[in-house]
């Protein structure tokens, strides 16, 4: 298994993985639970000891809040069978963890590791079962999955009584932020404010202290010693602060129900999935939550920065991770899907262009053939004729677009009808140009199916040349006697290993040429040896 569950933020992901790790370990094997922070491993750890507490399952931790000896007793452990599950961060990859009989890998929040980090596990799964859970996964993740390079699955229902987030993106303004805070407070609930740089963390916090005199301010970043990070979560847990000021470290899967505001700060310079898991952080309980992603005062901001916070305005309902995510691949493309490039080389031929080549690889590699053989033949036509959209016909780029790729996809004559429908009852009567991209598509098609290379057009001469394979094919009788039911104006030839059929049209016939054309190559068919 190489499964990749997508559901939103708070939609139960754990849920599915301990029900997961609950059958691997009765099944005799071990499991590794990979997390991208400490925090997480902590309430991951938690977690799993509460639910496991009436079976003889084993659980250790592998994270800084662990000492070398408690590491060093569950490396040991892992060895030789004797712990049944472990939980922790990247120390979990290190060269010194060997397992006795490792079946099932959990990668939870997938999109915070890096390409060496994957490259790793991937190297660890060779025979390892793989669940990754995440609620927007990568460009990379989610376009494998899906070109089905890895199974897919989406947890679409929210948790009942679940409310959409208010999302509000605007100028940071400290008496905005009094009253967020002040509001929360005042329905018994706790804030979460984003501050993601560790040298001036101190000073925001006491800032906010003076702005709500009444809060109880807590401040939480990675460089804290362990004891401490540790109780200010603990206590923050609890309900002895109401506000806590931290870095990004909360981003991934804290579950606190009752922190139902949140306001970041410098939210343009954070990533869409970041800004998403974020908001995550609030409205896990009956209870409607607030996020504030606030920027600067007058700052210009950037066209992509822009862009994300327009998306995360956009996509408030409940389950939209998947959207954010599609969103995200749109905005930086798929990446590399093999080796450490996170994105690029797609600008270079185009994103349809790389999904067709890819897919046709996958296809192939199922199939158990070579790429090149079940690649599908791309015919090389050259008319003398405009075919194109005016401008005038369809304004817009986009739906232009939409449409260059339907007259692309014709594969059949039914197709083509189909889209001269569409194009009457959307568009209305269409001008030449358009009905000779018709013709080009019908041509495109028939040369696909009869395999011919090339369709080329030369003064008064259209030459069609069928590809080796095909030629070899043809039984020769049969061509000649349909050519002559063509008269003159089809002649046969050969150019290398393959057939070239000429047809020379009289001026008095131009308009009726390509319909000739058409009409001889579907009847193609019958010249074949087994026909």
């Amino acid at each position: 298994m190489d499964r990749l569950l997508c559901g939103d933020v708070g939609y139960g992901k754990t849920e599915v993985a301990i029900r997961a790790v609950f059958k691997a370990v009765a099944d005799g094997k071990q499991v590794a639970v990979l997390v991208p922070t400490t925090i997480l491993a902590q309430q991951h750890y938690e977690t799993f000891r509460e639910r496991f507490m009436d079976y003889p399952v084993n659980i250790h931790l592998m994270s800084r809040f662990r000492t070398r000896a408690q590491q060093k007793e569950t490396v040991k452990g892992l060895a030789d069978g004797s712990v049944d599950i472990v939980i922790g961060t990247h120390r979990i990859l290190s060269k010194d963890m060997k397992y006795k009989d490792l079946g099932l890998l959990v990668v939870d929040e997938e999109q915070r590791f890096g390409v060496k980090h994957k490259e790793k596990i991937k190297q660890m799964k060779t025979n390892v079962d793989v669940l990754t859970l995440t609620a927007t996964p990568i460009p990379r993740t989610l376009h494998m999955s899906m070109l089905g390079v890895r199974d897919l699955s989406v947890i679409e229902t929210p948790p009942e009584n679940r409310f959409p987030i208010q999302t509000y993106v605007l100028e940071y303004n400290p008496i905005l932020v009094r009253e967020a805070i002040e509001r929360e407070m005042g329905r018994g609930g706790q804030v979460f404010f984003l501050y993601n740089r560790v040298e001036s963390i101190d000073k925001i916090a006491r800032d906010i202290g003076m702005l709500v005199p009444d809060a109880k301010v807590a401040v939480a970043h990675g460089r804290m010693n362990e004891t401490e990070l540790e109780n200010v979560m603990i206590g923050f847990l609890e309900g002895e602060f109401d506000v806590l000021v931290s870095t990004t470290i909360i981003e991934t899967g804290v579950d606190i129900p009752n922190v139902n505001t949140l306001i970041v700060y410098d939210a343009d310079r954070m990533g869409l999935s970041q800004l998403y898991q974020l908001r995550g952080r609030v409205g896990r309980s009956n209870r409607v939550a607030y996020a504030y992603f606030t920027y600067r005062k007058d700052k210009v901001l950037t066209e992509v920065a822009e862009k994300r916070l327009q998306a995360i305005k956009e996509f408030t309902e409940l389950g939209s991770g998947f959207k954010i995510a599609m969103r995200d691949l749109s905005i930086r493309g798929a990446g590399n899907l093999l080796g450490s490039q996170q994105h690029g080389f797609i600008d270079s031929v185009g994103y349809d262009m790389y999904s067709q080549m890819l897919k046709e690889a996958i296809d192939a590699r199922k199939a158990g053939k070579d790429a090149e053989a079940v690649a599908p033949l791309d015919p090389e036509i050259s008319l003398k004729i405009d075919a194109y959209i005016p401008e005038d016909y369809i304004a817009d780029e986009k739906q232009k677009i939409d449409m260059y790729k339907a007259f692309q996809s014709i594969s059949s004559h039914k197709d083509a009808d189909d889209l001269q429908a569409e194009l009457l009852d959307r568009f209305g009567d269409y001008p030449p140009e358009v009905k000779n991209l018709l013709t080009v598509s019908k041509l495109r098609m028939l040369a696909k199916q009869q395999k011919i290379a090339s369709i080329i057009e030369k003064k008064d001469k259209i030459e069609l040349l069928m590809t080796e394979d095909r030629s070899q094919r043809v039984d020769g009788a049969k061509l000649f006697a349909l050519a002559n039911e063509y008269g003159r104006g089809i002649s046969l030839g050969t150019q290398k290993n393959q057939l070239k059929i000429s047809y020379r049209y009289a001026k008095n016939n131009a308009e009726q040429r390509y319909d000739v054309v058409q009409k001889f190559m579907a009847e193609l068919e019958k010249v074949n040896r087994d026909a």
